[in-house]
């Protein structure tokens, strides 16, 4: 008679989390991030630079 071999010790499953996710605030759900620039202040030449840089081509 053959003995059957010994299960291996399984990693346990990942729990199933039923929470509403429009309940959770994302990135896209705050201003941060939106067109700001390190170290704008407002500076004239600043916002030229600025329009220029992200100007399309088709308005040259």
């Amino acid at each position: 008679m053959s003995t059957a071999p010994t299960p291996e010790p399984r990693a346990p499953k990942p729990a199933l989390i039923f929470d509403d996710p429009l309940d959770q605030q994302s990135s896209d759900d705050t201003d941060r991030g939106w067109g700001e620039r390190p170290g704008a202040d407002g500076d004239g030449a600043a916002d030229l630079k600025r329009f220029l840089d992200e100007k399309p081509p088709h308005h040259i």
